[in-house]
């Protein structure tokens, strides 16, 4: 359930964590008669995924799934610390933590199915879409009123700036 106090946590946020299939996209795979698997992410969450680096944030990507062409997109947005393939998450989440020196009360992790529950219990902010599986949400502070692949990656992104004053229209705006 929605912690209504999750809006005191925005202003400490330095990291931005996110899942992939479910969160960056609605979890739908298109399947061609190549084998290959087609994923569709939404431009306005790649817009904030651009200006949350662009202001310094740490942007990371952690999921189950290891589509290559997700790594090239977020590539392009200038997403640099990306893991697909871990079946482990938290295994992946503390080596990052590690690296770049950061604590878990200034991360906002986004997940939406049970693979992200141990990683949503470490961090600081654990958020979710609004079509997140039940025991996600019950561990949420926030719960998006978007649906996942649906903005809700923007929404707290968005949210997160706004408070920090990181969120002004003057953003570079170039982006793809």
């Amino acid at each position: 359930m929605e912690d209504k106090s999750y809006k005191e946590y925005l202003g400490h946020i330095t990291t931005f964590i996110f899942d992939v299939d479910g969160v960056l996209t609605d979890g739908t795979i298109t399947l061609t008669t190549s084998g290959e698997m087609l994923r569709t992410m939404h431009t306005k969450d790649g817009f904030a995924l651009k200006m949350a680096v662009q202001q310094g944030f740490n942007v990371c990507i952690i999921s189950g799934g290891s589509n290559e062409g997700v790594r090239i997109r977020l590539n392009g947005l200038g997403v640099t610390d990306i893991y697909l393939g871990a079946h482990n998450k938290i295994e992946q989440l503390n080596q990052y933590m590690a690296h770049k020196n950061i604590k878990p009360a200034h991360i906002l992790y986004m997940g939406d199915d049970i693979p992200d529950y141990p990683v949503m219990k470490l961090a600081g902010l654990p958020t979710c879409p609004q079509d997140a599986v039940p025991e996600i949400k019950a561990i949420s502070k926030y719960i998006s009123h978007r649906n996942g692949g649906h903005g809700c990656v923007r929404d707290v992104i968005e949210q997160v700036l706004k408070v920090q004053g990181k969120w002004d229209g003057t953003f570079d705006a170039k982006y793809d």
